[in-house]
């Protein structure tokens, strides 16, 4: 929950059951929220400037102001808590992503995703947990332990490309934003999933067992996880699809009630309760859905106790899901609802982390714990900042040189300069950061208090410099380094080459088998084009699987009567 620390308050009691500093606390914050808005609003053309780094700085004048007002005492407005962040923050955030994500291009890309989001980050984590091992004992920071190495590179694994996906545009490079953006994703939740495969084993004796269960437990985690979100996605859609809540009044019966209502009232009573039950059907079906994708969540996290799952994966494919199925089985009006409401709260819950932590970074207490000095400080956060980018940079272009010696076609190539760009993308680090930090370095009962108080500064540290420096140049950056008009054309031919074999593969399955070896052609044939295009072949056969056995049952587009109200298809998620 919310800590609200105490502040001076010139009364000394309240007839509320909140406390006056409480209330003066949460109305300064919620005032800085709005700011932030604003100011991002009117800073929206900037170069150098963007939302999340309004609200960090804004965050970071506030807790100047705080120092000053409490004479450079330890009072906070906010007190960090791990579980505001984990249940209330994050959920929305990823829950968003996956809902909005154009399932299209990520699943079109979606090898190539994985390999930065998994792979990539389990490389990151390997040499920043390696690096922080070699180079902090000559640092002086000696107390801690293995499974404090091994979460320090599960805590800088997770990156934020929250700044350089508001620079990149879909329409004019879908490919680029289609990686830096489902990298992104898949990145948090697989740090967060090492972070949690970290805390569950023993390091007291450190061998290949303990490596590979480590790597067993990973792969448990992440596929238990995706299955979980899955399957409520997947309720959600057959209760939705099954109750119906939008089920439009039948139209004779409100024609004849017309016909035989003479009184003007008595027919605007009618329209009323027309109105008023499309209203309660929206709201219903709203209000499922959200419950739905929050249920997930909880339902992970209170796993994680027992199985050691991880909510963030589940809600991300929940998400999904929901986007696919559920999305579809809805009146127009809770689809353009749902859409804005998700958007809204992943917003709101954004800002909230970027503004929370430029205030945390004032917090007196952290700094006189760890008891460093300024020379310690800055050799600790630079070598953060140097593994971070040297863990990127290991994996980012071998990565995509690999892939690239896959692809025939040079438009499905990543080019250097797009490969600079995934790199520069995530190298800024946020409030997942921040959180594991806390959750690893509050409680560790290895390394001394001084040492854990460090590592949390020199996050801190980190974080700020990454957003405000990174963050800051990336506009210009990428401005100056991408393609902006040759982008649309490849991908636009890059399309018709792929519904052109799609329709020579929907062609070659459905001719008649007239003889023996005629069939066997075709197998051979369809084998071959498999092999040499997986991606497409794999989305053809889903989407003919989806449409004959998936959405008859969990609804979906085109499988659920039409609503009066309803969006067109170029509106809808896709």
């Amino acid at each position: 929950m919310l800590n609200i620390a105490m502040l001076p308050s010139p009364l000394d009691f309240s007839t509320s059951y909140l406390s006056t500093s409480t209330i003066v606390a949460l109305c300064v914050f919620f005032g800085l929220l709005c700011s932030c808005i604003i100011v991002g609003h009117l800073l929206e053309e900037n170069r150098w400037a963007n939302e999340s780094i309004t609200a960090l700085l804004l965050g970071l004048c506030s807790g100047v102001v705080v120092l000053l007002v409490t004479k450079f005492r330890s009072t906070k407005i906010l007190i960090f808590s791990e579980d505001l962040f984990f249940l209330y923050l994050l959920p929305p955030i990823i829950f968003n992503a996956g809902f909005q994500d154009k399932k299209k291009q990520f699943f079109r890309n979606f090898i190539t995703i994985l390999l930065f989001g998994v792979l990539g980050t389990v490389i990151s984590f390997c040499l920043i947990s390696l690096g922080a091992f070699l180079l902090f004992t000559r640092i002086g920071i000696t107390n801690l332990g293995i499974k404090d190495h091994l979460a320090i590179g599960a805590i800088l694994s997770a990156t934020d490309s929250v700044c350089t996906l508001q620079v990149l545009s879909q329409d004019e490079t879908p490919l680029l934003y289609s990686i830096v953006f489902g990298e992104g994703v898949v990145n948090d939740a697989t740090s967060i999933v090492l972070f949690n495969s970290v805390q569950t084993l023993n390091f007291s004796t450190m061998n290949a067992i303990t490596a590979l269960k480590l790597l067993g437990t990973f792969f448990y985690l992440f596929c238990t996880s995706t299955a979980l979100g899955i399957i409520v996605g997947l309720l959600s859609a057959y209760i939705i699809k099954t109750l119906y809540f939008g089920r439009p009044i039948n139209k004779k019966d409100v024609k004849s009630a017309k016909s035989i209502i003479v009184s003007p009232v008595a027919l605007s009573l009618l329209q009323l309760f027309i109105a008023e039950k499309n209203l309660h059907s929206t709201d219903r079906e709203v209000a499922l859905m959200m419950l739905m994708a929050y249920l997930s969540y909880m339902i992970a996290e209170y796993l994680l106790q027992l199985l050691n799952l991880s909510g963030i994966l589940t809600i991300f494919f929940c998400g999904i899901v929901m986007s696919h199925y559920t999305w579809h089985n809805v009146t127009g009006s809770s689809r353009t609802t749902t859409k804005h409401a998700f958007a809204t709260i992943s917003f709101i819950a954004e800002t909230f982390i970027f503004l929370y932590v430029g205030m945390d970074a004032f917090d007196v207490d952290k700094w006189k714990t760890s008891k460093a000095s300024i020379g310690t400080s800055v050799a600790v956060s630079s070598t953060l900042i140097a593994l971070v980018l040297i863990g990127r940079a290991a994996f980012v272009f071998s990565i995509a040189n690999i892939t690239n010696c896959t692809k025939t076609r040079e438009s499905a190539k990543i080019e250097f300069r797009s490969q600079f760009i995934i790199w520069w993308a995530g190298l800024m680090r946020g409030a997942v950061t921040i959180a594991l930090s806390y959750n690893q370095f509050s409680k560790s009962e290895i390394a001394s208090t001084e040492d854990s108080a460090l590592m949390i500064t020199s996050t801190i540290i980190l974080v700020l410099f990454s957003t405000v420096v990174f963050g800051s140049i990336t506009k210009p950056l990428i401005e100056a380094v991408k393609l902006r008009q040759s982008k649309p054309a490849i991908s636009d031919s890059t399309d018709n080459q792929e519904d052109l074999r799609l329709l020579f593969l929907e062609s070659n399955c459905s001719i008649n088998q007239t003889n023996h070896h005629e069939s066997q052609s075709r197998r051979r044939s369809s084998l071959s084009l498999m092999i040499r295009h997986p991606t497409t072949t794999v989305h053809y056969f889903w989407r003919k699987f989806d449409d004959k056995f998936m959405r008859p049952v969990f609804g979906g587009r085109g499988f659920i009567p039409a609503v009066p109200g309803s969006p067109p298809a170029e509106e809808e998620i896709s």
